[in-house]
């Protein structure tokens, strides 16, 4: 049984917040996502009770910080069901993108080669593939996404050549919220020699990911948006890949030696990707993130956000001053506008009702001339959303063409 009322008490933020005069109903999960108490619980005694760098010391702090490090690639390895040779700590998806657009992409692609993106993907999965193109004199193209913004394997194949070597597109899409059929994809993709780059920040939350199933070559999410900290994400390539990339930064920790004369010689994946002092506390505070969410199931994570989602579009779709641009997506995100009234003003509305939602362009600006407008809002729901949270999501729509009381008032 899906508990919401215990999920909900162990998430502070949850409790008791109020905003504009109202209780605080947070439907931004997209964009971010609160944190258990077993999260701060986990940051908080790295710096209580072990303080100390990894990697560095030969003492007993320095061990016990060794050991969780080490547990903490292991319980990543585990929840997408990879080796832990394949897994390296990064910043963030957008790092994670650029480690391999850089690190890979700028080594291996020549000019005339292509790289497939879709009108769909976040800035972090464009622009950096935007400067390798510039860099190497490989071309950008467009896999077309359908009527309803899908990105399907017919479409793959009516775009993919033999020039195509590079093929970056998102799990699950930050707008629409479409989900992609990743395996599908990948088969495609190797059957042309080419590499299947998965930007997993809207997936790996919310689904449950095995890697080796989808045979994806690289994979990249955060940590802020499953209950983990900011700063914190994991770049995941298969290991024969992870070999022939070249670091992104260079530093203290990631090489075996280098003399005067230039020589390096860099350690195996992942260490040769982490230089300097890794952000020990949000490793920590992402594992025990992942284990709080393998506590609850993935699938029951999914199968609530999907029932929300459910009643969320049915309440909508009552409503004449509601547009939808993804009703039948997958994912917990709802992508919408309320008529006549902009994006802006109408988040700045909601938010005087207590109600926190995500307006503009999403990091997705290519896909604006695909929807035909200039901004959008978007409710994003997760494993603590409750059906009051969407009651009061429907109120605020219903209400929203009085946005100047926002002001006014």
């Amino acid at each position: 049984m899906y508990d919401l009322k215990k999920i909900r008490s162990d998430f502070p933020m949850l409790n008791g917040k109020v905003m504009q005069g109202h209780p605080l109903v947070y439907l931004d999960n997209a964009a971010t996502t609160f944190k258990p108490k077993v999260v701060l619980n986990a940051i908080e005694a790295y710096y209580n009770d072990y303080t100390a760098n990894a990697h560095r010391g030969d003492y007993d702090l320095t061990h016990t910080v060794d050991v969780k490090f080490d547990e903490a690639r292991e319980t990543v390895a585990d929840f997408i069901h990879a080796e832990k040779e394949e897994i390296v700590f990064t910043s963030g998806t957008s790092m994670s993108l650029n480690m391999v657009a850089y690190g890979y992409g700028a080594k291996y692609l020549k000019k005339g080669d292509e790289i497939l993106l879709t009108q769909a993907e976040h800035a972090s999965n464009v622009l950096p593939w935007f400067k390798v193109a510039e860099m190497t004199g490989a071309k950008i193209g467009y896999i077309p996404l359908d009527k309803e913004g899908r990105l399907t394997v017919e479409s793959l194949k009516k775009t993919i050549t033999a020039k195509t070597k590079v093929v970056a597109v998102a799990h699950v899409t930050n707008v629409l919220g479409f989900t992609v059929d990743i395996k599908a994809l990948a088969k495609v993709v190797h059957e042309f020699g080419a590499i299947i780059v998965v930007d997993g920040a809207q997936s790996v939350p919310h689904l449950k990911t095995d890697v080796k199933d989808l045979d994806c070559d690289f994979l990249a999410f955060s940590g802020h948006k499953m209950c983990g900290p900011t700063g914190i994400g994991v770049l995941y390539g298969k290991y024969a890949l992870l070999q022939k990339t070249d670091p992104f930064m260079t530093g203290g920790g990631m090489n075996a030696r280098f003399d005067m004369c230039g020589e390096v010689s860099y350690l195996q994946p992942p260490f040769k990707f982490e230089a300097g002092t890794q952000n020990i506390e949000g490793v920590l505070g992402l594992a025990a993130a992942i284990k709080y969410l393998q506590g609850i199931g993935l699938d029951a994570v999914a199968a609530h956000e999907h029932e929300l989602r459910a009643y969320a579009i049915s309440e909508m779709k009552k409503l004449d001053n509601v547009i939808l641009y993804n009703e039948k997506a997958e994912a917990g995100i709802i992508t919408f506008n309320l008529k006549g009234v902009f994006g802006q003003d109408a988040a700045t509305y909601f938010n005087s009702r207590g109600v926190a939602v995500r307006s503009g362009n999403h990091c997705a600006k290519i896909l604006l001339t695909f929807l035909n407008t200039s901004n959008t809002l978007r409710a994003s729901l997760y494993l603590y959303t409750s059906k009051e949270d969407v009651d009061a999501l429907i109120e605020a729509c219903k209400k929203g063409g009085d946005f100047l009381d926002a002001y006014f008032n």
